[in-house]
């Protein structure tokens, strides 16, 4: 019978220093960055958002962007429009460089709606365009109008 207790009071004792290790354990990794590594990924999320949407670079930017995409569609179809009063009396060979330049302008411009109107549509950026412009512009639209 002593030898069971002597033996239980072994393996209790055995319990208690594994359970002491992993207690130590978990202490240090709090204490020397093993919850920042456990914790990364959400911190990171988060500190991304702050660095870019709670930026004032980046609103400004953004901000700006929205202004800068819609005046480019309105000098594309502006060029587009003096382009085609040129070809009225443009001769043969000029009438074809102008087609060309109106078909450059005209992909130029569908590029620009929709980067404006993709530009509107994230979460991140929405927020921050002007409550004077559209909230999306018409490829199909003969002109373009910066304010509402």
């Amino acid at each position: 019978m002593g030898q069971v207790r002597e033996g239980a009071r072994l393996g209790a004792s055995a319990v208690v220093g594994v359970i002491g290790l992993a207690v130590l354990y978990v202490i240090g990794a709090f204490a020397f960055g093993g919850a920042g590594w456990i914790t990364a990924p959400f911190r990171g999320e988060a500190e991304k958002r702050e660095n870019t949407v709670g930026s004032g670079e980046f609103r400004q930017t953004t901000y700006e962007q929205f202004f800068d995409l819609c005046e480019a569609v309105q000098n594309a179809e502006g060029t587009i429009q003096a382009l085609q009063e040129e070809r009225k009396a443009a001769s043969e060979t000029r009438k074809t460089q102008i087609d060309q330049s109106i078909t450059a302008l005209k992909a130029t411009r569908i590029e620009s709606v929709n980067e404006y109107n993709s530009k509107a549509r994230q979460e991140h950026r929405a927020p921050f365009r002007d409550k004077d412009l559209p909230y999306r512009l018409d490829s199909d639209a003969e002109r373009t109008t910066c304010t509402d």
